[in-house]
């Protein structure tokens, strides 16, 4: 399990606000990108509409999808080819994994929030920077990395809730003014022989499972073949047996398994819609307890298994069952080995090169009203569009 979650009592972060600091770190961000993301290229267009916004002085709320650990980094590169600097809302667990990476972020312009609970306080920051509308706030709508370019999770409303009450005092300022969101599609291209790139990985994968080299397959039917396996051996622990049914009946099956009892012990049984909000739900009743510090260490150390369980339910809602069916595109072949890296080892090795693209949509005007009861008209848009961007039909 990553190290995502945080049990000590949160301290909210500031961004720090000058301007020389994230000016000169963004001249580092292409040769970072290639040397720990294995990305060669960023190729950005649809900036001239961030441009026009900025030119206007509306407050401003980028949104990208966030399919890969790197996606900040891609939007900090994206504002240094506008000419622009960036506020991030980032997860305050990044601020916990050392004084350096701490140093760095802020001056890059982020500031934390605390995701199992209300942070009131990094909400009232992003409310504030959208008022005053000098530089752009970039949030990632869907609060997880999927590793998935072809899909989109469901997005959080928040991102909606703090730029509509920025809309709600900009609109009674003299004179008037606007906060708008631009979706961020972003788009990742191997150009290298992926089948060559991921072999190592998937023997490596298949050591761990005390097979011999399946060479004599072809990489689709290896990666076929580990996934069904890992899947199995994940039923043996939490359900007793391999399961029947299709691989998305299986998944569906394994979560509930996890966070049924879960829900049933902290929440008296309630679920959420999302996996991901499942598991929000369920780390905020947990934690608290666990924050102060005073719990026997035999109940902390089961919380942490349940933490663990939730972890794993998260991840496994995130592995689209037929995402590899019918000729799978090279980048969906290396983002299902990378993921079995990542969950088997926290960790993934670094593939070169990778292309990003950049699109920047068209600005979403926010409301400083919305209609009680109704779908919210800017995350519905937000959503259309960068699936639009993305390709994405379904």
């Amino acid at each position: 399990m990553q190290n995502i979650v945080i049990d000590k009592p949160y301290i909210f972060v500031p961004p720090h606000r000058g301007r020389w600091w994230p000016w000169i770190l963004q001249r580092f961000v292409p040769g970072r990108l290639r040397k720990k993301y294995g990305i060669a290229s960023v190729e950005c267009s649809g900036t001239d509409k961030l441009l026009a916004s900025a030119a206007a002085g509306h407050g401003i709320v980028l949104a990208p999808n966030h399919c890969r650990p790197c996606d900040p980094e891609i939007l900090n590169e994206l504002c240094r080819q506008a000419g622009v600097l960036p506020f991030f809302m980032a997860s305050w667990h990044l601020f916990m994994q050392g004084g350096l990476q701490r140093f760095v972020l802020r001056r890059l312009g982020a500031f934390s929030i605390y995701r199992e609970g209300m942070d009131r306080t990094a909400l009232n920051m992003a409310v504030e920077i959208l008022e005053q509308g000098s530089r752009p706030l970039v949030v990632f709508a869907e609060g997880v990395v999927s590793r998935t370019n072809d899909l989109l999770n469901p997005l959080h409303d928040g991102i909606a809730f703090m730029a509509r009450s920025a809309a709600k005092k900009r609109a009674k300022a003299t004179p008037p003014s606007q906060v708008v969101v631009h979706p961020v599609a972003l788009r990742y291209h191997y150009d290298g022989d992926v089948r060559k790139a991921v072999e190592p990985a998937l023997s490596e994968i298949e050591a761990r499972l005390t097979w011999r080299p399946q060479k004599m397959r072809s990489i689709e039917e290896r990666i076929a073949k580990v996934g069904r396996a890992l899947l199995a051996l994940k039923e043996i622990e939490i359900l007793g047996a391999p399961q029947s049914g299709t691989i998305g009946e299986r998944l569906e099956r394994l979560i509930d398994g996890l966070l049924a009892p879960l829900e049933q012990e902290w929440l008296k049984g309630e679920r959420a819609g999302h996996v991901v909000a499942r598991v929000k739900k369920l780390r905020i009743a947990v934690l608290p307890d666990m924050v102060q510090g005073e719990l026997p260490e035999t109940e902390r150390t089961r919380r942490w298994a349940q933490l663990a369980d939730m972890y794993l339910a998260q991840q496994l809602s995130l592995y689209p069952p037929d995402y590899l069916a019918q000729a799978p595109t090279p980048e969906r072949l290396l983002e299902t080995v990378e993921r079995f890296e990542e969950d088997l080892t926290d960790d993934c090795r670094l593939y070169y090169p990778l292309r990003a693209k950049v699109t920047v949509g068209d600005a979403i005007p926010v409301s400083p009203v919305r209609e009680r009861g109704a779908d919210d008209p800017a995350i519905a848009e937000l959503e259309r569009q960068l699936k639009t961007m993305l390709g994405i039909t379904a």
